[in-house]
């Protein structure tokens, strides 16, 4: 039996990282395109790591050697102040990546969209195409869209094996410092004190392992030309996950109310995942206390010097 062949573009990232051991325990071959190597942490033994600007389709023809079963697309520049950066690697680098495969007769291409795509309707957010591009308030959001609706069309006219999962808040071990849960994590296990909002907004926060399992699920499956919510369709308040992690750490002093909310802030924000649970037979099994105490345990080794 042929080895299956996978490419994950933004491979070096927290959430390629994970996928890429997946797909490494299934004995598959894996290849990341990113726009820069992968950091200590990210790094997998297995995996061939190509540096490629995925804006650029000249430079794609010319990474993207051989053939390849899936194709999942994490890429995208990640400091979204930067306007034209962001267009171009969200919108222009998925397209292009699009253009290329159309005619490689590849099984699946997964789109790992964003929330911020279903606009400003009340939550739960159900997945819903109709989307005017003004009601998306970010450079960064309407570009996602965008490449969503590329999809769409390239599915509708061509059959392309598209999927896209709009995907709420990960997190999980190896995740940036500067993600709100590692933020508090390592603010407290360093007994620090700590400025932050009142906490009273709800988000919705959905563990690593979680998320790899719906990508793998989505891989599979014979359903294509669909978007999905991808989250625990559970949310938590702000101030709640914050008393959470101070209590398990039993360490550091937030500050509540020190940092003010935006004006247009979203104080309730989470899926309904009913269209995943019954067309992809998937839903989230971490229990968010698990999922943290796994994700503290990580950081908290991490900061003694030891490798996990």
């Amino acid at each position: 039996m042929l080895k299956k062949k996978i490419l994950i573009v933004g491979g070096s990232g927290f959430i390629g990282y994970h996928l890429a051991k997946k797909c490494l325990d299934h004995k598959w071959d894996v290849t990341s395109l990113s726009s820069r190597k992968p950091n200590k942490i990210r790094k997998l033994k297995k995996v061939n790591y190509r540096i490629c600007d995925i804006s650029k389709f000249k430079i794609i023809k010319k990474n993207i050697k051989g053939n390849y079963n899936y194709v999942v697309n994490l890429g995208g520049y990640v400091n979204h102040k930067n306007k034209i950066k962001t267009y171009q690697s969200h919108y222009l680098g998925c397209k292009n990546l699009c253009d290329f495969f159309l005619d490689k007769n590849i099984d699946k291409f997964i789109q790992v969209g964003s929330s911020i795509e279903n606009g400003k309707q009340s939550s739960p957010q159900k997945e819903t195409k109709k989307i005017e591009y003004t009601n998306i308030p970010s450079t960064y959001g309407q570009s996602k869209l965008k490449a969503t609706n590329y999809l769409l069309k390239l599915f509708k006219q061509n059959k392309f094996p598209a999927i896209i999962l709009r995907l709420y808040l990960a997190y999980g071990p190896r995740q940036d410092n500067n993600r709100f849960i590692p933020i508090i994590i390592n603010s407290c296990l360093k007994n620090k004190k700590f400025d932050c909002s009142e906490g009273k907004q709800y988000r919705d926060f959905i563990y690593i392992d979680d998320v790899v399992s719906v990508i793998m699920k989505s891989l599979k499956s014979n359903i294509v030309g669909e978007i999905f919510n991808i989250g625990t369709g559970k949310p938590k308040q702000i101030k709640f996950i914050i008393k959470k992690i101070k209590k398990l750490i039993n360490k550091g002093e937030p500050n509540y109310g020190k940092i003010k909310m935006r004006k247009d802030e979203i104080m309730k924000l989470y899926p309904n995942i009913n269209k995943a649970k019954t067309k992809l037979n998937w839903k989230p099994k971490i229990s968010f206390e698990n999922g943290l105490k796994k994700t503290i345990n990580y950081y908290h080794k991490l900061s003694h010097g030891k490798k996990s």
